[in-house]
């Protein structure tokens, strides 16, 4: 990387001499570039461990677990609106967990035209065995890590996730 002087600012550039998109000489283009590699290889990584713990539970059927959980049931409509998805996307995620015993559909009790999906008994004991299973791996995997990272980590998460245009996708224990 070179440093050239600018009447405002320092500009930084990468070895092939493309700008980073710089204002006092931090590389903010490259740092996105990383931050979008990095979180895409989370994803990636949460996605496979995520059937590892229990082999017909996605990461997907995981998070809709817990909104279930966390909310006490709702409707599949209420769902996708929740979590952005296509009424299809989560039909067909409803429908697995549905034929694995993990939720079940039950009659609105304030609206008897109404299905609400709520945990089953099963349901209930996969997502806790599947909520410690993961707990217990992001202990192993910043075990190591000092407690103002963890602190300063953990709050850029909740910065970057309440973001404005964020999706609201976030539970308790996801």
């Amino acid at each position: 990387m070179k440093a050239a002087e600018g009447p405002d600012e320092t500009v930084v550039t990468t070895a092939a001499g493309a700008p980073t998109d710089t204002a006092a000489g931090v590389g903010t283009g490259a740092a996105v570039e990383t931050i979008q590699r990095e979180m895409t290889a989370f994803a990636r990584r949460a996605r496979a461990s995520a059937g590892r713990m229990h082999p017909e539970l996605s990461l997907v059927s995981y998070t809709l677990l817990g909104h279930l959980e966390e909310s006490g049931g709702c409707r599949a409509t209420d769902l996708a609106a929740h979590y952005a998805l296509d009424k299809s996307t989560v039909s067909r995620q409803v429908a697995v967990l549905e034929r694995t015993g993990l939720i079940e559909r039950r009659i609105d009790p304030d609206d008897h035209r109404v299905q609400v999906l709520q945990l089953t008994e099963a349901g209930t004991r996969i997502l806790a065995q599947v909520t410690e299973s993961r707990k217990v791996a992001f202990r192993e995997r910043l075990a190591d890590w000092p407690a103002e990272d963890l602190e300063r980590f953990a709050a850029y998460l909740v910065r970057y996730n309440t973001a404005p245009g964020a999706p609201a996708t976030r539970t308790s224990d996801s």
